[in-house]
């Protein structure tokens, strides 16, 4: 790779002092203050870093730091890999992500929905994953039809190898502009959010995972690449049972975007999937931890698909922690709570905490689901019998009980 000039080097340098720091000193894990440190100094860093790099941009509302992950894990088949692996995702994470690993001639960054046009446009990423586009962050996020436009002025004239998801017709809609796009049909289980043309207004028709506009020509694109329930089938119509330790059909799905984003690096499935079947957890995701004879699986949901995504994980048969912040990272609009259908746990031993516990109580009333309020997370553990149990959490608060099992990873 070309050697950076000297005061991006210093600034490299200073980042990544600061990065190790702020581990140092407990203040997080650096993926953060590094990169603001580095910009500090040099504005242009990212550009500076990013040449001379093949890299890949993963953007969706869901998904994207475990797609990383995947597509990270594969690619490191043919090569020593930068990413931001804790989900730090606008510029300063991926400063920091590229500033630890100078030398690696390949990188996998996950990007902030509102972040891709900008960081796209600096980096010139030779390849953009588009997974999923649905609401999240009521207070800060744009509306997302808004985002998807974003996503169709950044692509225009650029010659990017998009993948995509051409089952969210946000996602089609985003991607339309792009000169190369392979798509992918991994589903759309949460559908609330695109029942109109994106294009026209018009109503949509949906059957499965088809979908056509009633009075413009929009529709569907035809996949090269489709999730077959537990498998994949490539362009050439062979089928590749995944065998994930990864649970769930959002992770099938995750890992069907990864194939098709190796394969675009040359890399073939019989050699990218054995990569995805070694990974076990992501930044703490779908880990399990112990204390006092009680095993709590760890499951992150921030939006209500998220939620739907965590439901269909969790086992109906344990016991469930619940805990809901809303700190900046999470939004400070609890509203989207009421998307979301909590009937399905209805029978199962409930337990509320976290920052914002009455909000999630009285939207758990409504839904007339029994459950038991608790002061602090400690609490509601300590209210278990020993055994299995499962804890869904949005962002700061899955980092909160992350952080009192020293950052499981």
């Amino acid at each position: 790779m070309t050697q950076l000039p000297l005061r991006a080097q210093l600034a490299t340098a200073l980042g990544r002092t600061a990065a190790t720091l702020s581990r140092v000193t407990g203040r997080g894990d650096g993926s953060v203050i590094g990169g603001r440190v580095g910009l500090m100094l040099e504005p242009d860093l990212l550009r500076k870093l990013a040449a001379d790099r093949k890299l890949v941009l993963v953007s969706a509302t869901n998904g994207k730091t475990t797609t990383t992950r995947l597509i990270t894990s594969a690619l490191q088949e043919i090569g020593e890999v930068a990413t931001n692996a804790f989900g730090a995702n606008m510029p300063a994470g991926h400063v920091s992500a590229l500033s630890q690993a100078k030398q690696a001639p390949l990188a996998v960054l996950e990007v902030d929905e509102k972040y891709l046009p900008e960081v796209l446009d600096t980096t010139g990423a030779s390849v953009v994953c588009l997974m999923n586009l649905s609401r999240d962050q009521m207070d800060r996020a744009a509306e997302i039809w808004l985002l998807a436009q974003k996503w169709q002025r950044a692509l225009t004239g650029t010659d990017t190898h998009v993948i995509a998801n051409c089952d969210d017709p946000l996602v089609a809609w985003g991607a339309s502009t792009a000169a190369r796009v392979t798509w992918v049909s991994c589903g759309q289980p949460w559908k609330e959010d695109s029942w109109c043309c994106p294009r026209c207004g018009g109503p949509l028709d949906r059957k499965g995972d088809d979908w056509a506009c009633r009075e413009c020509s929009f529709r569907r694109p035809e996949p090269a690449w489709v999730l077959d329930e537990d498998a994949v089938i490539d362009p050439r119509r062979q089928r590749w049972v995944l065998d994930l330790q990864l649970p769930g059909r959002a992770n099938r799905a995750n890992a069907a975007i990864a194939l098709a984003t190796a394969e675009a690096f040359g890399l073939p499935v019989e050699r990218a999937l054995p990569r995805l079947r070694e990974v076990r957890s992501v930044a703490g995701r779908y880990t399990t931890v112990e204390r006092d004879g009680r095993s709590l699986r760890l499951l992150l949901a921030k939006n209500p698909a998220g939620w739907l995504e965590a439901f269909e994980v969790s086992d109906p048969g344990l016991p469930i922690i619940l805990s809901v912040n809303a700190q900046g990272p999470d939004g400070r609009d609890t509203s989207w709570l009421w998307d979301v259908d909590y009937r399905i746990l209805r029978g199962r031993p409930v337990y509320v905490t976290g920052e914002r516990r009455l909000d999630l109580a009285l939207r758990l009333h409504v839904a007339e689901v029994p459950f038991q309020l608790c002061e602090t997370f400690d609490d509601a553990v300590v209210r278990q019998a020993p055994g299995n149990i499962d804890v869904i959490a949005n962002y700061t608060a899955f980092q909160q009980i992350r952080a009192e099992f020293g950052r499981a990873v």
